[in-house]
């Protein structure tokens, strides 16, 4: 077999029935049996391996999209209580803080997230606004960070000198977390330990990639997805 570059990936293409838009999704990944192994296993974003930790990807904080979504966090924090959240009483009147550039992230306490459960707590170890929406019978998409509930798919969006845009919808890559993505001594998407799921991506994460491109477009793409053959060019369909 020829050698193949170590990050090929397929993409497929379509363009969007309601708008000027073309969507680009990473194939390979969403075929993959990618799974989130928190807590069974997940090494951290430090740069050394930290499995003790049960951090994940939240030593850093996360990172907020814009004020809605700081709006939406602070009301779903404020429906938390001492059960679902161990540091209720460190989070004061202020769940987030400001850094550089004016990048708005979670507030840190004992050097990780602030919403973040460590082992020993009666409430359960992770995100306590994962614990809390779970508790409610709500959704935690509609409670915790954009990057949080994202993750480990990232969404671009490319607009050409005639308003036409292009949307991407990949997997989140050392890269995207900056110059210290390259410092992990670990990272999910680059580990066979987290391509142990049953079923692929487009599955598991269905919630979540509906919520991003909506119902229409994921029917789209799963009609592709679960029809993995070569796709003659538009042109020669056409001809057909």
């Amino acid at each position: 077999m020829a050698h193949l570059p170590e990050d090929l990936h397929d993409f497929i293409s379509f363009e969007d029935p309601d708008e000027q838009r073309t969507w680009m999704f990473d194939a390979t990944f969403l075929r993959s049996n990618w799974s989130c192994i928190y807590g069974r296993g997940c090494q951290g974003i430090y740069t050394e391996p930290t499995p003790e930790l049960h951090q994940g990807c939240c030593s850093m904080g996360a990172w907020f999209l814009d004020e809605e979504d700081v709006a939406k966090v602070e009301k779903a924090a404020a429906r938390l209580d001492e059960t679902t959240w161990q540091f209720l009483s460190k989070a004061g009147d202020r769940i987030w803080r400001k850094r550089a550039k004016g990048t708005i992230t979670t507030r840190l306490v004992e050097d990780a997230c602030i919403f973040l459960n460590r082992p020993g707590f009666a409430g359960g170890i992770g995100c306590a606004l994962h614990h809390g929406a779970l508790k409610a019978g709500e959704r935690p998409i509609d409670w915790k960070p954009t990057v949080c509930w994202q993750l480990p798919l990232r969404l671009e969006d490319q607009t050409d000198g005639d308003g036409h845009v292009t949307s991407i919808l990949r997997e989140w890559k050392r890269r995207d977390w900056g110059a210290g993505g390259d410092q992990f001594a670990w990272w999910c998407t680059d580990s066979p330990l987290a391509f142990g799921g049953a079923d692929p991506v487009y599955r598991t994460l269905k919630e979540e990639i509906v919520e991003i491109v909506g119902p229409k477009v994921y029917s789209m793409l799963v009609r592709r997805l679960d029809a993995p053959v070569p796709l003659p060019h538009p042109a020669l369909r056409k001809r057909r």
